[in-house]
């Protein structure tokens, strides 16, 4: 008897699970997703200091009151970015994303229908828990879904450019409802931004493998209340004087808990920043200038702020108006900058950079009450966006090569807390510098100082002229 044997098509047969991650994945699109959550992180800051005022009336908040609206936000995310990243490791990079931006989006949703001002200061620490989770998850999946090299880079650059016209477009419109309409309409920008990452994440965002282990809690522990509390006396430097025991003694036992911090992750099986992170000198150089570039630019926000509202009385649209060429620039150079580090290499890129950003600073120094927009003001903005392109590529990708797989959500959070870290700091350096000189123009010298301190870590970079190809 004979048997035949039909010839079929050999089918493979794809897990489920498996086969609908791939369809989910798309690099494109994901990228979109979290270069968006990127920009509304970005973006609330601004947003929170345009309402102040209306929060302040609307709600009856004192000075003290009001600095909590922002400082609360500040340590529950300066604190917390170290355990956020690890969180991402373990349980999975997309989930705790979807996560940190759930949160965040229902307390934007939730402060502008605060009653009260304890209300408010509640919705912002929860923001700032959203924000500490999904700011590294974020980062680490795009090192997850983009190799090293030309295809990261332009990642990077995308990211870069997203935040700035997206800070571009929240100042006109903040500024716009300020002077139209209430400050609790300001705090409702984020919300549909958050509400279509939540809608879309899940179709084109593939979840990263979980990597076996388990959370360092004494880490944890030591590393938030350290960050915590540097974060808050930093920002209440900014208000009072270095004596005061609210700012030195904050400071100083902020420093000390990182310092035990460090102790506590060489001898944890599993720590959450692993300290071989910091074992190669161009890493820590990249680090350095991370947390030194935020100090070159928040004087320009801060003092053009107070310059065109203060001095010349105009409107807070008017002056969202004036301050669009830097984000525009910004935008507008960060491709460029991707073909110019092909080109020069990290070393190179930055160091311009860091040059534009003191050029950009010192010009403003020099700036006058009289002083016209055009001629005084606006050719400073054109070099501080195109400075800020150009330093941020370099330490990012400088900052995540060479990573293991389990490294990626580490690496990431320690570039966030390292940016958040430092624009407390510059904040703190250029309000009391200007405090004791009496004029803005010895806050945009010290706003050149922190930049001057990027072109030195760029300076000993050891990476050659086409810097990490």
């Amino acid at each position: 008897m004979s048997v035949h044997v039909s010839q079929q098509p050999v089918v493979r047969v794809v897990p489920a699970p498996l086969a609908k991650a791939r369809r989910r994945a798309r690099p494109g699109a994901a990228l979109a997703v979290i270069a968006l959550c990127n920009a509304m992180i970005q973006l609330d800051d601004p947003i929170v200091n345009v309402a102040l005022p209306g929060m302040r009336e609307g709600l009856g908040l004192s000075a003290v009151g009001a600095s909590w609206v922002v400082n609360a936000y500040l340590l529950a995310f300066g604190g917390l970015l170290l355990l956020g990243g690890r969180a991402g490791d373990i349980l999975g990079r997309r989930k705790v994303f979807l996560a940190g931006v759930g949160l965040f989006t229902a307390a934007a949703a939730l402060r502008g229908l605060a009653p009260s001002g304890e209300f408010l200061v509640a919705v912002r620490v929860v923001q700032g828990v959203g924000a500490a989770l999904a700011a590294p998850s974020g980062l680490a999946l795009v090192l997850s879904m983009f190799a090293e090299g030309a295809p990261r880079k332009r990642a990077i650059a995308v990211c870069t450019a997203v935040g700035a016209v997206s800070t571009a477009g929240g100042l006109l419109l903040a500024g716009a409802l300020t002077s139209l309409s209430s400050w609790r309409w300001v705090l409702y920008l984020d919300v549909p931004v958050g509400l279509a990452i939540l809608l879309l994440a899940p179709f084109v965002i593939e979840e990263t493998a979980r990597n076996r282990g388990r959370f360092d809690l004494a880490g944890a522990l030591v590393s938030a209340l350290g960050a915590a509390s540097l974060v808050y006396g930093l920002a209440q430097a900014a208000e009072r004087p270095w004596s005061d025991p609210a700012v030195a003694g904050c400071v100083v036992a902020g420093a000390g808990l990182l310092v035990v911090f460090a102790v506590i992750e060489r001898r944890a099986e599993q720590p959450i920043v692993v300290p071989r992170l910091f074992g190669d000198r161009d890493r820590v150089l990249a680090y350095a200038a991370t947390l030194a570039v935020p100090g070159a630019l928040i004087g320009t926000y801060f003092f053009l702020n107070q310059f065109f509202q203060g001095r010349h009385g105009w409107s807070a649209l008017a002056t969202a108006c004036a301050l669009l060429p830097l984000p525009v620039t910004m935008a507008a150079a960060a491709g460029a900058a991707v073909r110019l580090e092909r080109r020069i290499g990290a070393k190179r890129l930055m160091a311009a950079g860091a040059a534009l950003l003191v050029a950009g600073n010192l010009w403003l120094a020099r700036l006058g009450a009289s002083d016209a927009y055009a001629a005084d003001v606006l050719p400073a903005l054109v070099l501080l966006g195109a400075g800020m392109a150009c330093c941020v590529l370099p330490p990012t990708v400088l900052a995540t090569s060479g990573l293991a797989r389990d490294e990626a959500g580490a690496a990431a959070a320690v570039l966030n807390s390292l940016q958040s870290v430092g624009g407390s700091i510059g904040l703190a350096a250029l309000v009391a510098v200007t405090t004791q000189t009496g004029g803005t123009a010895g806050g945009f010298v010290t706003g050149a100082a922190f930049a001057g301190f990027a072109l030195l870590a760029a300076a000993l970079l050891r990476r050659g002229p086409r810097g990490v190809s």
